[in-house]
């Protein structure tokens, strides 16, 4: 391997693997990339940690250049694969591939995949047709391995990439195997965030007298990412994350749950309230998650949910912000979610949603991972109405001047109409595409727990019994009942159910008078003079969250809520046409406790 002429790197790199390089834009390298491109490392088994985005697909590419092609420029012609990597993912094993193509285009390498989910009769014919370089997952692998079609008699160099992440998901029987099949001479290189008791054993079998490199400190915070710890009310958790989407400037955003069943609720809620968004978990076949991943690289969908493990090795691009939905459960899971942004010297933002209740576990997880985070209230309506303003008011400064096909037409309007009248109807279609904002209760300023109670400093005795909460929204006079079915066994909540009322009929919240929840459904009224529109438009088909029915009571409301008795018929049942259903559920069966709150 000669030297690379080019003086922006600093260390000898294979001339077709430089060339590659300066041709994708890298101006420089990473510690972990300079690292295995030390002379010193060449030939000798490498046991490394280095933290997600940190470059270390480039970084093993640069390390096994040598052990691959010798002094050769080129590949020869392909036969039994000379190079193995195992990653832990498809997403990752996938990506992997692709990076290692451009890598070392000039070569002419020819790579084969081997990954769970996929035509194991394709990757046997591209196995037989011959690889210079494999790229797999340990349980794909292996099945190859055991029914013949994957020789690695002329293996060279193995690398496991995330290996603690692939100990971690019970893949140690199958790495076993296939190290175990593999040449004794050869080069072996793990890559792993942290290197626990499992990976320092693993290499202790299957690694002859390793380097141990630690790139990148396992516990160091990523330069480039601003940490938010966004404390909320324990039922206003996912109004925190809704809000903080449509306060963010990120134009990809990927946030975490620690279920499927989280992933599937929260995405649902998500795409009801108008967001571009795809789910990955690890139930979606092979062909959704690509389906899913692909939306986000062309920009079809902003906002991806995910589980740990589907998201593991994915690299979203522009990825600026990444939200935990729950809070992390270990500091090494904090740091593999927050990697996924602030890469390549790009900023990002990194929001951890913490209900009241679970403030300490938060802050252990963050002291654990040295990291400091700025502690701040969820984005209010007020504060994204705001932002709503500026965005409106910049779509019409930036503007261009009307042309000559327009002219006319712009003349036309301003003939028929006052600019006022215009301008208002600009205003409410720019809103009408716009998620409405959530409601947020505000929280106590204190550093005190936050589960310290709340009160004026008198007893209980002195304070009295607690007062009934009174039904939201004005009294109206000529308001019209209707019915909506989710009551206090779904969690019904007015924070989140007025702007559910208020999409649905297409009316403001000053428009929406009392609210009164009962057990199975809720009773609301709607202005006199809204209500024919209102019931209009809860009839079109998608007004409403899958599951949920509203419908009128049929009855005028001329006292307030509480002093009010709506009609009852038979079983003592609102008398209304549109029986209210209960919310979809498809999931509740599986917890004893109440089910969660509708999307």
């Amino acid at each position: 391997m000669t030297p690379t002429d080019n003086v922006e790197f600093p260390v000898p790199i294979h001339p077709a693997l430089a060339s590659a390089l300066e041709a994708k834009g890298y101006s420089h390298l990473t510690p972990v990339q300079i690292e295995m491109a030390n002379v010193g490392h060449l030939e000798a088994d490498l046991l490394v940690s280095a933290q997600t985005g940190s470059g270390k697909t480039v970084a093993f590419g640069i390390a096994i250049a040598s052990t691959l092609l010798g002094g050769a420029e080129r590949f020869e012609t392909a036969g039994r694969p000379l190079g193995l990597i195992i990653a832990p993912t498809r997403e990752l094993a996938i990506q992997v591939q692709r990076e290692l193509d451009w890598l070392y285009a000039a070569t002419q390498i020819q790579t084969a995949s081997c990954v769970g989910g996929m035509d194991m009769r394709k990757e046997r014919r591209a196995l037989e047709r011959g690889a210079h370089l494999v790229v797999g997952t340990p349980g794909r692998l292996r099945d190859h391995i055991a029914k013949g079609a994957l020789d690695l008699g002329a293996l060279c160099a193995v690398v496991l990439d995330e290996a603690d992440e692939m100990l971690d998901l019970g893949f140690r029987e199958d790495l076993e195997f296939i190290l175990g099949a593999a040449p004794a001479e050869r080069r072996t290189l793990m890559f792993s965030a942290t290197v626990p008791r499992g990976i320092a054993e693993l290499a202790k079998t299957f690694q002859r007298d390793a380097l141990r490199i630690a790139a990148t400190a396992a516990t160091s915070q990523h330069a480039d990412i601003e940490y938010q710890m966004m404390l909320v009310r324990r039922d206003e958790r996912e109004h925190a994350i809704i809000n903080t989407l449509l306060n963010s400037d990120s134009t990809s955003a990927l946030v975490f749950c620690h279920t499927r069943e989280a992933v599937r609720h929260l995405t649902a809620r998500l795409v009801n309230r108008g967001f571009l968004v795809v789910a990955l978990s690890g139930e979606m076949a092979q062909s959704e998650r690509s389906n899913a991943l692909q939306s986000m690289h062309d920009g079809r969908a902003r906002v991806c949910v995910a589980t740990d493990v589907a998201a593991r090795g994915i690299d979203l691009p522009n990825l600026d912000l990444v939200i935990h939905a729950d809070v992390p459960s270990n500091p090494a899971t904090l740091l593999h979610r927050s990697g996924r942004t602030g890469r390549a010297g790009r900023k990002g933002v990194c929001v951890l949603i913490v209900p009241e209740n679970r403030r300490g576990a938060a802050q252990r997880v963050l002291s654990l991972a040295k990291l400091t985070a700025l502690v701040r209230d969820a984005p209010g309506i007020a504060e994204i109405e705001a932002r709503y303003r500026r965005e409106i008011l910049d779509a019409v400064f930036s503007a261009d001047e009307p042309n000559d096909l327009e002219a006319p037409f712009v003349a036309e309007l301003l003939g028929k109409a006052a600019p006022e009248r215009i301008a208002a109807a600009f205003l409410r279609q720019q809103l009408s595409a716009r998620p409405v904002p959530e409601d947020l209760s505000p929280l106590p300023v204190t550093d005190m727990p936050a589960r310290k109670p709340r009160h004026d400093g008198r007893t209980e005795k002195e304070r009295g019994p607690v007062p009934a909460r009174e039904p939201r929204g004005p009294d109206m006079e000529g308001g019209i009942w209707f019915s909506l079915s989710l009551g206090r066994k779904q969690r019904a909540d007015p924070k989140w159910l007025l702007p559910m009322i208020c999409k649905a009929g297409g009316v403001s919240r000053r428009d929406v008078g009392s609210i009164r929840i009962d057990d199975t459904e809720t009773r609301f009224e709607i202005a006199g003079d809204k209500a024919a529109g209102f019931a209009e438009q809860i009839n079109r088909p998608g007004s409403t969250e899958r599951g949920i029915v509203i419908a009128p009571l049929g009855e005028v409301a001329r006292t307030p809520l509480w002093r009010a008795k709506p009609k009852f018929g038979k079983g003592g049942k609102p008398a209304h046409r549109g029986k209210a259903q209960p919310a979809d559920r498809d999931h509740s069966h599986k917890h004893k406790g109440k089910p969660k709150r509708p999307g």
